[in-house]
């Protein structure tokens, strides 16, 4: 898969979204807005599958306005920019294209977790669908149906599906790319971010398996599951390619460049060091170096003799 995401690269990488952590902080704050105008809007724009099945379509897009938490707002900030910041280092390490899929698989195998959480709950569990309709038909559905998607028992699970584990998915990344990086957790304890990583997939399996025992489903696996199979998917499949420092892949894209360069035969053999022309664009100058120069400078034959020499200090 690591060659099949290679050649979406080529055929593809020019169309990459850059600073795609910068628009996801952006699409936050929309979403902080909103909440603090109607805190009911979550609720229209939640990733509700039963709501899209039945029109409410602008739902497959909205869901990713909802922001991870919104209880404590120095935390909210001091955690958007924490993510922010590695969100960026991940640019620029993968490059913007496979950040890009990384970050967007995530979001599609949400949905598709979302999806798969419904058609589970019609097959296997029509009973308690069902019974949580009659218990809230009088307040609930009666009241908002249109507003709310119409189902009770998906309004409640749909809450569930967040940008919250994409955002655990970057950090996991993270961790996986960068294992020896030491960060200050609460500003005071330093830890190496691969043990707050192996931490954090502890947290999310617990709480896998608590929303898998509350429920009597699978939801936690739809929920938690889907959100990270990215991470997984991403990882096993180009697992050789990504522990690579900026500067080791800047080199390596250099290097390419001037390979390709050299097929192409529009490397010049002569460059003059004052107006930069070459031999490649202009093949009737003469070129030569300077002996009174410090240095392999080379010069045209409109500036050999009339240049200032270049000297070591």
């Amino acid at each position: 898969m690591n060659g099949f995401l290679g050649k979406l690269e080529r055929k593809f990488g020019r169309y990459a979204i850059k600073r795609l952590p910068m628009y996801i902080l952006i699409t936050y704050a929309i979403g902080y807005l909103m909440q603090l105008v109607n805190p009911a809007i979550i609720k229209v724009i939640s990733l509700n599958p039963y709501a899209i099945l039945h029109g409410q379509v602008w739902r497959l897009i909205s869901w990713v306005l909802i922001p991870p938490d919104s209880s404590n707002l120095f935390f909210v900030l001091i955690m958007l920019y924490f993510y922010y910041s590695i969100g960026m280092t991940l640019e620029r390490t993968w490059g913007s294209f496979y950040f890009d899929y990384y970050i967007f698989s995530g979001l599609v195998f949400t949905m598709i977790g979302a999806f798969l959480m419904y058609g589970y709950a019609v097959i296997f569990n029509p009973g308690d669908i069902e019974a949580m309709e009659l218990a809230y038909e009088k307040m609930y559905l009666e009241s908002y149906p249109v507003l709310y998607g119409g189902s009770a028992y998906f309004d409640l699970y749909s809450s569930l599906f967040s940008t919250y584990y994409i955002n655990m998915s970057i950090f996991l990344a993270f961790a996986a790319t960068y294992p020896d990086m030491p960060i200050m957790l609460m500003f005071i304890i330093p830890l190496k971010v691969k043990i707050l990583g192996v931490i954090y997939a502890v947290i999310l399996c617990v709480e896998a398996f608590t929303l898998c025992q509350q429920s009597g489903s699978p939801l936690g696996l739809f929920v938690i599951g889907a959100s990270l199979l990215n991470f997984v998917i991403f990882f096993i499949s180009t697992r050789k390619g990504f522990h690579k420092t900026p500067q080791m892949r800047a080199r390596q894209k250099q290097f390419r460049r001037q390979v390709n360069e050299a097929k192409r035969g529009t490397i010049a053999k002569h460059k003059c060091a004052i107006c930069g022309r070459t031999s490649e664009e202009y093949p009737d100058l003469e070129f030569r170096f300077c002996s009174k120069c410090s240095g392999n400078y080379e010069f045209c034959q409109d500036h050999l003799f009339t240049h200032r020499h270049f000297t070591g200090s």
